[in-house]
């Protein structure tokens, strides 16, 4: 809990000196290590919840679910485009989250800020959304399920000198291997299950946390 309380001031300190972006360099397991979340393997991804990854669980994915993901995504992609293979990616994060709600409580995640919500392992904030993500992303991608980006580290935007409406928040993201754009994939502003927003992380969180992106369809 201690280091859950000094995240915060450590993250606005950075925040303010880095002029509103904290973004590091080095892969996306670094992020996970920060908060103290195991990586992905082939069988199984590590799910935060309770806000700021207080709680983890360890859930196996099994080839029948892998097949499942992959059928999602192969549906849903209209072309073999980056675009198209984006779109998958939301889809089926959308489909893990609701399949890991099933297993672990966090089916009624709430949208967004709940202040309620923290120290409940059945609630999310955007640390654990953007740390599940990241990892499901991670598990597709060495899975052989997307290969036209690569998992890059989370970075976190904020203004806290603003107000709350303006706080750090956190996204996952994706790296477009042709032209290196990197895309934010931010499940945080809607309830369990449905899909993340895939934008260009330039035009991501660019005013305050009620007008973020909109669920890719």
């Amino acid at each position: 809990m201690r280091r859950l309380l000094l995240i915060p001031f450590v993250l606005g300190a950075t925040l303010f000196l880095a002029g509103c972006v904290y973004e590091r360099k080095g892969p996306p397991a670094l992020h996970l290590a920060d908060w103290g979340v195991q990586e992905p393997s082939k069988q199984a991804v590590s799910v935060c919840s309770a806000y700021g990854c207080q709680k983890t669980t360890r859930v196996i994915l099994t080839s029948k679910d892998v097949a499942a993901i992959a059928e999602v995504m192969r549906k849903t992609k209209k072309a073999d485009t980056p675009h198209e293979e984006r779109r998958a990616v939301a889809y089926a994060v959308s489909w893990l989250e609701i399949e890991v709600g099933k297993r672990i409580g966090t089916s009624n995640d709430r949208a967004g800020m709940d202040y309620n919500g923290s120290g409940d392992p059945a609630q999310m904030d955007c640390v654990d959304e953007a740390t599940n993500t990241t990892s499901y992303l991670m598990f597709m991608y060495e899975r052989g399920l997307i290969k036209k980006h690569t998992v890059s580290i989370p970075i976190s935007k904020g203004r806290i000198w603003r107000g709350v409406k303006n706080w750090p928040h956190w996204t996952a993201i994706l790296k477009e291997n042709d032209t290196g754009i990197r895309y934010a994939v931010d499940s945080w502003p809607y309830k369990n299950g449905v899909n993340p927003a895939v934008v260009k992380l330039d035009e991501w969180y660019i005013r305050d946390l009620e007008n973020l992106s909109k669920p890719t369809i």
